[in-house]
């Protein structure tokens, strides 16, 4: 399990959550990558159930979909990157060897709390550290050349699980997404997240400049701007 913060660590980072919160919102703000937007309401009998997953690395701190709160999420991010001299499978191990390379460290930075430090593999923690509540604890639970994916560990604000991947696309392009199948983990996030909205586009913001990031990482470019699909699904589930 993540080793957790101190408690003069906890104060250093709270105090530092007004500066992060601002940087990330005069970030939002200024954003010029092309966004095309489209939400689904759907009912339960469309619900696809989260991808099989490894079940050994899981453990008691894993925080799946079922035990969440609210409606299910399923989102995909993608953008194609034309041009680029690293191919998928080259691209992604490059990726996994150091998060770093394409995550938006001004506001958001991978913190490796357990596993080798240069090749991730299953059973592998991560903590997404950020401004505001927002620290993101993560395991991974699936891994191949040209993908991996995590689930959410107790203290993320979801429940669920994100996956990462690099394909080949049509005309020699390259396209990378990410794709998630996550519910709250509880009431004050489904507020923040579902209700209010503020952390639905916290992180849109951050996914989005993690693709940049992706696209240079690369060498490529990104072509078509970032292509955000959701589908929530209204289920009623023990009252929740």
């Amino acid at each position: 399990m993540p080793d957790r913060p101190s408690a003069s660590r906890r104060w250093l980072i709270a105090a530092t959550w007004p500066a992060g919160i601002a940087l990330t919102a005069w970030d939002y703000m200024w954003r010029s990558t092309p966004m095309h937007r489209s939400e689904k309401l759907e009912g339960p009998r469309s619900w696809q159930p989260v991808p099989a997953q490894q079940p050994e690395p899981l453990g008691e701190e894993i925080q799946n979909s079922e035990t969440g709160y609210g409606p299910l999420f399923h989102r995909r991010y993608r953008t194609l990157i034309r041009d680029a001299p690293l191919g998928p499978e080259e691209l992604m191990g490059v990726l996994q060897a150091n998060l770093n390379r394409a995550a938006p460290t001004t506001f958001a930075r991978f913190e490796k709390v357990h596993g080798n430090g240069s090749v991730m593999g299953v059973g592998d923690e991560y903590v997404v550290r950020m401004p505001g509540p927002w620290d993101g604890p993560v395991r991974v639970v699936a891994a191949g050349p040209g993908w991996f994916r995590f689930a959410t560990l107790e203290g993320h604000l979801e429940a669920g699980q994100i996956e990462f991947r690099a394909t080949a696309a049509e005309d020699g392009r390259m396209a990378f997404e990410i794709e998630s199948w996550a519910r709250s983990s509880g009431r004050v996030s489904n507020f923040l997240y579902h209700r209010l909205r503020f952390a639905k586009e916290v992180q849109a913001h951050m996914w989005i400049s993690f693709l940049e990031g992706v696209a240079s990482l690369s060498g490529g470019r990104m072509t078509g701007g970032v292509e955000i699909s959701t589908r929530r699904i209204e289920e009623a589930r023990d009252g929740r």
